[in-house]
């Protein structure tokens, strides 16, 4: 399917490159404007952490998301929330419902709902029912969700999209501008997971090249 505007959108900083990634790369070379969403903004986990520590991660991973995406050939948009200032589901739909109109936009990725993450199934949860909202008013949205290693429970693949070697490099290079990538942050081996199921999903798929997976979510048509 031919996609011209694509939105990726995870619950904070990664995520969306995580998920969508791959794909908004494969498009943004057709020509499509693709961009990844951050709902909310990592903070550093430690207790021991000071404020000025924890501020200066935060304008780190902001300087990094943008030169992650500048090669990514997307743009990003920071909603600028925290666990703490999210708005209720309902309210942050409506706001997602008018984001994606005033984009005109015909895909999005997004978190599947069997996470550990509060905040991934609250992305889940206010993604999926603004796209659902919208195409039972006649608009035309694919959702699909991405495979994230933190959301593993239930995800069944139904989409694979092959990806050249030039996509995968070029993902894995704006992957690692992220300090969080190459394990400073947290110990969660990124490249070695990621870089394997290309491999796994190429195998499952029957594809001589890299595979990245996505499961379609069960929208229902107003017809």
């Amino acid at each position: 399917m031919k996609y011209k505007r694509i939105l990726s959108i995870g619950g904070h900083h990664l995520d969306a490159e995580l998920m969508g990634g791959p794909m908004l790369i494969k498009y943004a070379k057709q020509g499509a404007h693709c961009t990844m969403v951050n709902v909310t903004e990592g903070r550093l986990e430690s207790p021991t952490a000071t404020n000025a520590e924890k501020q200066a991660y935060l304008d780190n991973i902001r300087k990094e998301n943008e030169i992650v995406a500048k090669k990514m050939q997307c743009d990003i948009y920071n909603m600028g929330y925290t666990s703490a200032t999210l708005p209720t589901q309902s309210e942050f739909v409506e706001l997602l419902k008018s984001y994606m109109l005033k984009e005109h936009v015909d895909c999005v990725i997004t978190h599947w709902r069997g996470t550990m993450h509060p905040r991934h199934y609250y992305t889940y949860e206010t993604v999926s029912q603004a796209v659902l909202q919208l195409r039972q008013q006649g608009y035309q949205i694919q959702l699909l969700y991405g495979e994230n290693c933190e959301d593993l429970i239930g995800f069944i693949p139904t989409c694979y999209v092959t990806l050249t070697d030039e996509i995968v490099d070029t993902w894995f290079t704006a992957l690692k501008e992220y300090t969080i990538f190459n394990g400073k942050v947290n110990t969660v081996p990124y490249y070695d997971y990621y870089h394997a199921l290309l491999k796994v999903r190429a195998i499952e798929g029957g594809s001589l090249l890299p595979v990245k997976a996505y499961m379609h979510a069960p929208l229902f048509d107003n017809e």
